[in-house]
Order: structure tokens, then sequence, then C-alpha cells
């Protein structure tokens, strides 16, 4: 039987010539071997969600879903161990137990920990980092089956580049996470005129811990969402509200309208107009990780830039205007998050905001997307790295300070190019 991976979303595919899923860390030594006798390269998957290339091999494709235990937790410092396979909800609802919990999650949470950090993914916060910030240290087994252990005080380099390394030092098996004291936060959901948060931007993003909103190309409202820590005990809504506020209207009405405006293009503003016509007030109080991330059932492509958060205002109404011109009935979503030190963080050294666009299945992507990143492009933009984008390494370097100390740590680890495929090629450059 061919072997074959496909991702979440069902558009980037590929067919290695050998899969594995290890039980244990003890089998991947033996693993790499084989790949090295065969002259295979290889990349990794977490629960593919990534939007990019960045899995794809015709070498030996691991799979880490067995590798999903925690396997330390010292409450006292807030450091815990956890293997690489481990999705960050089971984390969060493992390490709640424990009085635990991730600082700033993302809108969704079935992502593996090291996928995660791996491509930079983050949340919303202004004085909040992304998700890699919080690696205290990296296990890192390279193609000879030998293993590393990364942190500021071992290897400070290795560190930095490690904690957003797209896959391209070695695999992660291990990492140590930095987590908070478990905590509540009351979420609120209202719509406002798009006109009036971007005229007040500052005052909605550092009058909350966690801003965003989301706003479609043909009306004049956005849906903004304010997380706020509260000293309230969490209040879970029943199971019939939950179904229907995130199942049934947030998945079940959204994908009805996505498919009619597939099929009649011409009936998308409309549909877009109707659907901000049913925007309303939400509230929910609840623990961090249930209120930050939401289902997410209807399959879709994402690109998603960093800018300098200076631009936000100027940048959004731009993509906005841009959005009008081409068939999309998907939102357009804004958030914000401080600055960080790993070497090829979207975030790296700047405050910033993070703009994404989608496009629903079965429909054209590209030029839309591409006339979205000619925009970002201008802002000195930095795409996420498990979305998607068409830039090079040739485009990327000047805009990542630390790009040669990331490129002189890749040569350290995988001289050999063993961790490459065609994407790495194209967005770090070779090896050599």
């Amino acid at each position: 039987m061919t072997n074959s991976w496909v991702n979440w979303a069902g558009d980037q595919r590929c067919q290695p010539a050998a899969c594995a899923t290890p039980n244990s860390i003890a089998e991947l030594p033996t693993l790499l071997a084989s790949a090295e006798a065969n002259g295979q390269t290889v990349r990794v998957a977490g629960a593919g969600h990534s939007f990019s290339e960045a899995v794809l091999t015709d070498g030996l494709l691991l799979n880490m879903a067995k590798l999903n235990r925690v396997t330390d937790i010292d409450r006292a410092s807030g450091l815990v161990r956890v293997e690489a396979g481990v999705t960050l909800n089971a984390a969060s609802n493992a390490l709640h137990e424990s009085g635990l919990a991730f600082a700033n999650l993302g809108d969704i949470d079935v992502q593996t920990v090291a996928g995660a950090t791996a491509t930079g993914t983050h949340g919303t916060g202004a004085s909040l980092q992304n998700l890699s910030a919080a690696l205290h240290s990296v296990e890192l087994m390279l193609a000879d089956g030998s293993r590393v252990e990364l942190n500021e005080q071992t290897d400070p380099d290795g560190w930095r580049a490690a904690r957003v390394s797209l896959g391209a030092l070695g695999v992660v098996t291990g990492v140590t996470v930095q987590m908070v004291p478990s905590f509540v936060l009351e979420g609120i959901e209202r719509p406002v005129p798009i006109d009036d948060v971007l005229a007040d931007l500052d005052s909605f993003i550092d009058g909350n811990e966690h801003f965003e909103f989301y706003m479609f190309a043909h009306t004049s409202l956005a849906m903004t969402k304010r997380n706020n820590r509260v000293p309230l005990p969490e209040q879970p809504r029943g199971k019939v509200v939950d179904w229907f506020a995130d199942i049934v209207a947030s998945n079940y009405l959204a994908e009805t309208l996505c498919r009619l405006g597939r099929r009649r293009p011409r009936l998308i503003p409309a549909l877009q107009r109707r659907a901000a016509s049913i925007l309303s007030y939400r509230r929910q109080v609840d623990r961090s990780y249930r209120v930050f991330a939401s289902p997410r059932l209807i399959r879709f492509t994402e690109m998603e830039y960093a800018i300098p958060r200076e631009h936000s205002a100027d940048a959004i109404r731009e993509i906005k205007e841009v959005a009008t011109r081409f068939d999309t009935l998907m939102p357009i979503e804004v958030r914000w998050a401080a600055p960080d030190d790993a070497f090829l963080s979207p975030a790296h050294d700047r405050k910033t905001c993070y703009i994404a666009v989608h496009q629903y299945r079965g429909m054209d992507f590209e030029p839309y997307f591409r006339a979205c990143e000619a925009v970002f492009d201008r802002y000195h933009g930095r795409p996420h790295w498990g979305k998607r984008h068409f830039q090079t390494a040739a485009a990327l370097r000047d805009r990542y300070p630390e790009w040669d100390r990331f490129a002189e740590v890749r040569r350290r680890f995988d001289p050999k190019g063993r961790f490459a495929n065609a994407y790495l090629d194209r967005v770090l450059g070779p090896v050599g």
C-alpha cells in the first residue's frame, strides 16, 4: 500500500517513501539510520494544521502522535516537561489538574506543542509573546541519533534557533515549557463598526489582555473579542449552548454560506452582509484554554503575516479593500503580539500585528493571496511559517535581523541537509 499524508485542510499532500509512528524516543535512532542508509530526507508531521508545504517529503515522514506524555511537572516553578506529540488541548486539560496553564493560546488548540512552536504559532495580546517564547528548553535528536538539550545556558544560539525552527534542525523529541498558574477568563464578543475600532485601536489593544477581531470585506462591522482575567469561578456553558454557539452558528451555518458563495460568487457581498447581521453579543467565563480556543470544522486555506504594530490600521484598511476585489466569503482576522528573540519568529524584536486572510476550500486562493502579500511586503511583513506564502529566502533574509545566526545553527546541527525539503530550500535556502 502506498504511503500518503494529507494535512487537515486537504490541500497539502505527499507520498513519502516511508512513514513511521514511533512508540518511544528509543526507536528514533534506528529510523534515522535507515533514512541515512537509503539517502532519504526526514520530515516530522504534527497535527497537520499547517497550510504551508513544511511537512512534505518523498523520504521518511515521522508522526510523533504516540510521544504525547506529560513527563514532569514542577508546580513551584511552573516548568513542565512534555513529549513533542502532545497537543495543546491535551496538555491544557492535563495540567489544569496541577493548577497550571499556558499563558496564551491561539483560537484552536489541536496542534502539537512541537508543531505549534516550530511554526511560530501565537495567540493575541500586546504584552504576550507567541507560544515558542515559553520554551525553556528544547531537546533535539540529530541525524546521527544523538540528542542535544538546548536552553539559554547550554547553547543560547541553538535555543533561539530551535524555538521556531520549521523542523530544519532535527527531530524535536521533548520540550520544557514555562507555564503559569491556572486562570479564569471572561471572553466578550461584540460587533463594533470597523471605523470605530480603527479610530481608537490602541485603546482596544492596550486596554485588554487579549484583543482581536475579524471582519468581512463587504461589511462595516467587526466582530471584536476581548479576553481578560477575572477573579470569578469558572462558569462552563451548558452543552446545548456550546453546541449551538460553536458548532451550529460558527461552523454549520458558516459552511452553508461558504458553499453558496462558492457556487454563486455574485452573491458573496450579500452573504457577507447577512453573516454580519447575525453577529451578536456573547459572554463566556471559563478556564482560560476553553475561552481561547473554539472548534474549527470548516476546511479552508490561510495566509497570515506579521507586520510592525505601528502600521496596523493602515494595513488593515488596505487588506479590507483588496478583499473586495476577489471572490472570498471568509473573514479577515487581526491579532497582536509582543516582541520576542527567537531568530525566525515573525515577531522577532518588534511589536507585531498579525493579519490573516482565508479562502474556502475549492475556491481559487492564489490571486487573492498574492494581492494581499503585495500589501504585506510594503510593510516589511514576515509570513507565519505554518500558513501559505510565496516568499523565497532571498526576499526574506533582510526581514530577519538574525537570519545568518539561524543559518549557522542549521549548518552546525544538520550539515548534510537531512531534515530539508523543497519548502525549506525555497524559504531558507539550501544548507550549504
